[in-house]
């Protein structure tokens, strides 16, 4: 149990890495193994002359622990920088997720309607189903799968969250 001035807060670090094998889970051993919880997690190459990559955390903590996973992240090789999103600055995050809902009459209707509303784009179709595609901020993305649940939500498939700092600044 946390005292009142230890809030559990959640954090967007973003970590440059060498593209190589091993590294994502030297990252991952890094959390389980102190058994810190990733919300989320996304990883793609971002400079491909300099084999690098962008790993992108989602992390919840105290203020000492997400100071912990950032310095611990800093000292494993091959990591170049380690960016907390949350504290350095504005930064934009989306996530896209691809939402498959069943359902006839006023059931399909309804979820069109809804998806409309969430300027979701129906990307696939059948006469059983939908499958939606929805970007956006994570809580926008949570809100949709929530209202599709009793309209015939069968299968939800997450990206994870992508994030990069607001302005001139790199992350």
């Amino acid at each position: 149990m946390t005292r009142d001035h230890e809030e559990i807060t959640r954090h967007t670090i973003a970590v440059i890495v060498d593209n190589e094998s091993g590294v994502l889970a030297r990252v991952i051993g890094l959390f389980s193994g102190r058994g810190y919880n990733i919300e989320s997690l996304t990883v793609a190459e971002v400079d491909h002359k300099q084999a690098l990559s962008r790993i992108t955390i989602v992390t919840s903590g105290t203020a000492m622990i997400i100071e912990q996973i950032k310095n611990q992240l800093r000292r494993l090789v091959p990591i170049h920088k380690v960016s907390d999103l949350t504290t350095d600055g504005p930064y934009v995050a989306r996530e896209l997720a691809l939402i498959k809902v069943t359902g006839s009459g006023e059931k399909r209707v309804e979820a069109l309607r809804i998806g409309d509303i969430f300027r979701a784009n129906v990307v696939d179709t059948t006469n059983e189903s939908f499958v939606f595609e929805v970007v956006g901020a994570t809580e926008k993305v949570e809100a949709f799968i929530e209202l599709m649940v009793p309209l015939g939500l069968v299968e939800v498939s997450r990206t994870g969250v992508a994030a990069i700092a607001r302005g001139q600044k790199p992350a």
